[in-house]
């Protein structure tokens, strides 16, 4: 009894030892179409056309020639079905016991430029899918092959029934997986071309439907902790280039991630410090060495094992300081030769380069919960000061309106309930992630106390609205002169009492930047 094996392929990588193996290693009967079927043959491997065992000719400029009950029964059937055997008996159908189809560069085609919609639409493979999903469906009896890469472990699982039983199914799943991810390409494309009016879910990030669809970047030791698995999805390696150290791990990625949309957020030349996502020191200067003094100054603990990001190339003289504290990550724009020298003795240092593109342009952020997902636009809302209100008796003076921008650019990074104090382009205390907006200011005039800066003539910074002015007043108790909020609180006006009072500056942003 002969064994059929049907291959249709557009890539043809590694096409010719394999079918050669199925004839001379395993006595496959070859059936084969078109371009696939020509090249077996110049290569001197005897195939027969799929035509002829249909007894339809391939048509319409190859559009129809493996859609048909021959082949589709020749798959679908059920080799221990009485009823099934005795159809295909009865129709002159023979059993195909494998399918090697890889289908049309449909993706690799709509992202050239300038492709035209009627080349897409024959980039669309119609059979290919069939025989995959028809083939897949059976796998209890029929093997499939969708990838080149999987030739070499079918022939070795061919020795043994048993091995060959059990990738079977593995195949199977491999298929399902590819002619989904084909489908959700075509369907992307179609809609980008046939509606009529833009889909403004889809533009805002929050599509009618969510899919993911993203290949493993790579496998990470571990998750948060030693107990949990954990590995990495997607794109983010695109855009950082590792120059040395250990491999990135699941909390340094998230630090990483965290950095670089802060970092986003300046010009001038600037340094930012941060420890499990939160900023713990940041500032801005003329040149990145007095950036960093000043940012260190602020808390000059937490950065030991932390994550420092510069927005301008390193260069010896920063590197130097940094050098003398340790840290788990370095990422900057670039490096001179000699501070990548310096930090090459620190084997273990991560020393990423961040590229362009990173930062205020991400969009979306999806978060797992119980039975779905959360999904929201990235908090990129750009700040402008034409937008603020200042609500007070007395207007900020320009040296406030500096720190103010300053640090509210900083407090939306920081964990809710979130207080910055911050001087002129630089962070003075932070306290963040507490359960109530007075105790993160109590710990943010802890830190400036324990880095003793002072806070006198500062501004304080709050990611939503006082909702009693009992945090406002500690912060001038604290010595802050001016305040930076949202403002929205039924009590607004005993707040901005409690700043008329003291003669604080007070402005109010319309805008929260809660951080949960």
């Amino acid at each position: 009894m002969h064994k059929y094996a049907l291959l249709s392929v557009s890539d043809k990588t590694g096409l010719i030892p394999f079918a050669r193996s199925l004839v001379d290693d395993h006595c496959f009967t070859l059936l084969s179409t078109g371009g696939t079927a020509r090249l077996l043959r110049e290569e001197g491997i005897t195939v027969s056309d799929v035509s002829e065992r249909t007894g339809f000719p391939e048509m319409m400029d190859g559009r129809v020639k493996t859609l048909h009950p021959k082949i589709h029964g020749g798959l679908l059937c059920l080799r221990d079905n009485p009823e099934h055997l005795s159809a295909a008996a009865e129709h002159d159908i023979a059993m195909i016991d494998l399918v090697v189809v890889n289908l049309y560069p449909f993706e690799e085609t709509v992202a050239r430029a300038n492709v035209s919609f009627e080349e897409a639409i024959e980039q669309i493979d119609i059979g290919g899918p069939s025989m995959l999903r028809s083939a897949a469906k059976n796998h209890r009896d029929v093997s499939v092959v969708c990838d080149p890469a999987d030739y070499p472990r079918l022939l070795t699982a061919m020795k043994s029934e048993e091995d060959w039983s059990g990738l079977r199914k593995e195949l199977a799943l491999k298929v399902f997986q590819r002619t989904a991810s084909y489908d959700k390409a075509i369907a992307e494309y179609f809609s980008k071309q046939v509606q009529d009016e833009p889909d403004m879910e889809s533009i805002s990030g929050l599509p009618a439907s969510l899919d993911f669809q993203s290949k493993k970047s790579m496998g990470l030791r571990y998750g948060e902790n030693p107990h949990q698995q954990a590995a990495l999805y997607g794109d983010f390696l695109d855009y950082f280039d590792q120059l040395q150290g250990k491999e990135l791990s699941y909390n340094n990625i998230l630090d990483i991630s965290a950095s670089a949309y802060l970092i986003g957020e300046f010009e001038r030349p600037t340094v930012a410090i941060l420890k499990h996502t939160n900023p713990c020191g940041v500032a801005s200067a003329d040149n990145l060495e007095i950036a960093w003094d000043r940012a260190f100054a602020t808390d000059r603990q937490a950065p030991f094992g932390g994550i420092i990001v510069v927005n301008n190339t390193m260069d010896i003289g920063l590197a130097e300081k940094i050098a003398e504290i340790f840290c788990e990550v370095i990422i900057a724009p670039g490096y001179t030769d000699e501070a990548l020298a310096l930090f090459q003795r620190k084997k273990n240092l991560r020393l990423l380069i961040s590229k362009s593109g990173f930062g205020p342009e991400t969009l979306q952020e999806i978060r797992t919960v119980p039975g779905g997902f959360l999904a929201q636009d990235r908090d990129q809302k750009r700040i402008n000061p034409k937008e603020f209100e200042v609500v007070t008796q007395r207007q900020p003076s320009e040296q406030e309106w500096r720190s103010m921008l300053f640090g509210w650019r900083v407090v939306r990074h920081v964990k809710s309930n979130a207080i910055v104090y911050a001087g002129d382009e630089r962070t003075l205390g932070v306290g963040a992630g507490q359960m109530s907006r007075v105790d993160s200011s109590q710990i943010a005039v802890w830190k400036a106390g324990e880095a003793k800066l002072s806070l006198e003539g500062s501004v304080v910074a709050s990611d939503a609205f006082f909702p009693f002015s009992d945090g406002l007043i500690a912060a001038a108790d604290a010595g802050a002169s001016a305040a930076i909020q949202p403002g929205g609180s039924v009590r607004d006006e005993d707040v901005i009492a409690a700043a008329n009072d003291r003669d604080m500056a007070m402005v109010f942003t319309k805008v929260r930047h809660f951080k949960h």
